[in-house]
């Protein structure tokens, strides 16, 4: 076999590896993201009534998302152990214990008893497993951005074959709220007695084909490049803390104006369209997998376009129309007409893709290779402590206390700014090598 140094396989074989590296790393990400997304869904929707019945609706909601926000609290630690052997032992074999960690404890959420069954120990089951969930994905995006974006040979397509992994997104998505939507329409008034462990049950078959997927192919030639000139670092996680904070800081602030509204968007809307402005709750499972869908195309053209006009310019862009388009968005949905629902919904993607297109290579470009894996997943999962985790319990609480939408907007208007200043100040590595050691 040819040598997997950096730049030295023919086209063709490179050509064959980057595309396996690309859907490897895609289907992975999307039965991760499916795994994880199907909670947020459940918990919306139904754990608030299964797993604490003795509190008001909004209490409950309040309870079940604060079971969700435990495996946001779970993800940096993920990031900082799997990214600790993605840097040590190479991007492939961490991959493969990300999905397992995964999708073993969504597959054991199905089993979990409600509060009629055991109390309060559902609840406690529940978290544990949610943890793992956490664990999993908090170590799988690091991991799957770099071994699609480690074999791109031309650096002015970067952005492109980095976005490929964040497709996996709205795939998850379009995937959980798919399978929650068909089993909520098939079990009827039956949905909550067995018709939602349905979904979780399913994703151990996905699992298996992600294996399968990933254990064909190849480790990145830049994580092979620096075992052949020796240069794994013992200890990345301390090294990147201390070589490149800034980095770290400034990769989970940027994600405020796309993290903290896609959960409310997509999970939190669920409680608010079903539960506090009682619409049809299959009505509003359509309208987020119309938006999923139509994120398979915004966030490649989103990751395309920062490869023309630079990944801060591009990000600076989805961060500006976020910080807008909050107060459009509740406009519309408490409008409760269903028409402007059901648009406001299938727009609210967009300018979260406008940021999500480019912010895997923007990220993980700023990070030297022998440190990428920890210090791109530190980074981008810490975000989930201080935005994807902590929104919907903030969106609820606001809606408490205002008992309006317009409350939420302003929230998000103040992600966007966070987001337009930390990436402001963000390095730009746009079209520049990133196989070489940076001075970290």
């Amino acid at each position: 076999m040819a040598s997997t140094t950096y730049g030295s396989p023919p086209d063709a074989e490179h050509s064959a590896n980057l595309r396996k590296a690309v859907i490897a790393s895609t289907v992975g990400t999307a039965i991760e993201w499916y795994d994880f997304f199907i909670y947020g869904t459940a918990a919306g929707l139904i754990f608030g009534k299964l797993y604490f019945p003795k509190a008001d609706p909004l209490s409950a909601t309040l309870l079940a998302f604060g079971t969700y926000f435990i495996g946001f609290i779970a993800r940096p630690i993920g990031a900082a152990i799997f990214g600790h052997y993605g840097d040590r032992i190479g991007r492939k074999a961490t991959l493969i214990a990300t999905l397992l960690c995964m999708g073993i404890g969504t597959f054991l959420i199905a089993f979990v008893p409600t509060y009629a069954s055991i109390g309060i120990w559902g609840a406690i089951l529940l978290t544990i497993l949610r943890v793992f969930q956490g664990l999993g994905v908090g170590g799988e995006w690091g991991g799957s951005v770099l071994m699609s974006m480690e074999w791109a040979r031309r650096n002015n397509h970067r952005g492109l074959v980095a976005s490929w992994p964040q497709f996996g997104v709205p795939c998850g998505l379009l995937l959980s709220t798919g399978a929650i939507a068909l089993f909520s329409y098939v079990a009827g008034d039956q949905f909550a007695v067995w018709g939602w462990r349905i979904p979780f049950l399913l994703s151990i078959i996905l699992v298996g084909v992600g294996l399968w997927i990933r254990l064909g192919i190849l480790e990145t030639p830049v994580f092979q490049k620096l075992l052949d000139q020796n240069k794994i670092e013992s200890a990345p996680i301390a090294e990147v803390i201390k070589k490149q904070p800034k980095e770290i800081i400034l990769s989970a602030l940027l994600r405020m104006a796309e993290q903290a509204p896609f959960y409310i968007f997509t999970a939190f809307v669920y409680s608010y369209a079903v539960g506090m402005l009682k619409m049809p709750r299959n009505f509003i499972l359509a309208a987020v997998m119309v938006a999923a869908v139509v994120s398979f195309f915004t966030i490649p053209i989103a990751g395309h376009l920062s490869d023309r006009i630079g990944r801060k310019n591009m990000y600076l862009i989805g961060a500006a129309v976020m910080g807008v388009f909050g107060f459009i968005y509740f406009a519309m949905v408490d409008s409760t007409i269903p028409a402007l629902v059901f648009i406001a919904i299938v727009l609210s993607l967009i300018p979260h893709d406008l940021q999500y297109g480019p912010q895997a290579a923007l990220i993980a470009e700023s990070f030297t290779p022998r440190l990428r894996y920890s210090g791109s997943s530190l980074g981008y999962q810490l975000a989930s402590i201080i935005a994807g985790g902590p929104s919907p319990l903030i969106a609820a609480a606001l809606f408490a206390a205002y008992k309006s939408g317009y409350a939420i907007a302003v929230y998000i208007a103040l992600c966007a700014v966070v987001s337009l200043i930390s990436a402001a100040l963000m390095p730009d590595y746009t079209g520049k090598d990133i196989s070489a050691e940076y001075d970290a």
